[in-house]
């Protein structure tokens, strides 16, 4: 919510939904028009159903729906170091079964949003960029494409809209001088530019999105997360995606940014 006041939103937190549409109403006869809200659930329905408040909101005032993920492990570690309390822990019993419990009521709001994050790996700053890149104003009309390179080793992103494996591609990391740079360092960029598979890949692969992303942009969609996996995340996914990204770089409906996931880990 503080990325979105960043932005010059007017920010409402814990609202019931209930009275989503009554906030908005009034809000918008005040001249309010940007305006982010982080629904209250844990009233349960005796305070209105929020599958039925989002779903008239989308309709009557055509709102946007984010959601915010996270792997369990991820929430568990969170929970533990803030030293908070899960809304669900006291009917589930243990925080992982709260989790499992939340999982399931906040499904069907996943489902209906425009945008999804997820926030496993990123940082205060980065999530903010995130959210700038799909909803800041000054750029209504562009689609925010995130290239996301990682390693298949430390799982999928859970955000991802497409994904390309580029395990097939020569591995520096087997060359002791190499492994411990990255897909930025000249030395790794040369080698895996070396192998012959690599230019035909760029070409079908930017033949697919430049399909692609016009149809995203007219749905319209306002972010898209382009996953590029090897196994590691340090040196091809880095690469490519840069390189996949560059193809991209002039496109004035496109608001581009990059992220190495696991390009820090060993």
């Amino acid at each position: 919510m503080k990325s979105f006041e960043d932005l010059g939103f007017y920010g409402i937190e814990h609202l019931p939904p209930a009275v989503l549409d009554s906030a908005i109403g009034a809000l918008g006869a005040a001249g309010v028009t940007d305006v982010a809200i982080a629904l209250d659930l844990r009233g349960g329905r005796n305070l209105g159903d929020p599958l039925a408040a989002i779903d008239h909101v989308i309709t009557t005032h055509g709102a946007r729906v984010l959601y915010l993920d996270a792997r369990d492990d991820v929430l568990i570690r969170r929970f533990s170091t803030t030293r908070r309390r899960h809304p669900l822990a006291q009917v589930a019993g243990s925080l992982p079964d709260a989790i499992v419990a939340d999982r399931l009521v906040v499904t069907p709001l996943r489902e209906r949003a425009n945008v999804v994050i997820d926030t496993s790996s990123l940082t205060h700053s980065a999530l903010k960029n995130r959210i700038a890149a799909a909803f800041a104003r000054e750029h209504p009309m562009r689609l925010a494409v995130t290239f996301v390179a990682f390693g298949f080793k430390y799982g999928l992103p859970t955000d991802l809209d497409l994904l390309f494996d580029v395990r097939f591609l020569r591995n520096p990391n087997y060359v002791a001088e190499l492994a411990l740079l990255t897909g930025d360092d000249p030395a790794v960029a040369s080698f895996i530019a070396s192998d012959s598979s690599l230019e035909p890949f760029l070409d079908h692969a930017s033949d697919l999105l430049a399909f692609l992303l016009p149809l995203y942009v007219a749905e319209p969609k306002s972010h898209l997360t382009v996953g590029v996996g090897c196994t590691g995340g340090r040196h091809r996914s880095v690469y490519v995606a840069r390189r996949l990204m560059e193809r991209f770089a002039g496109d004035p409906s496109l608001e581009l940014s990059f992220d190495a996931r696991d390009v820090g880990n060993a």
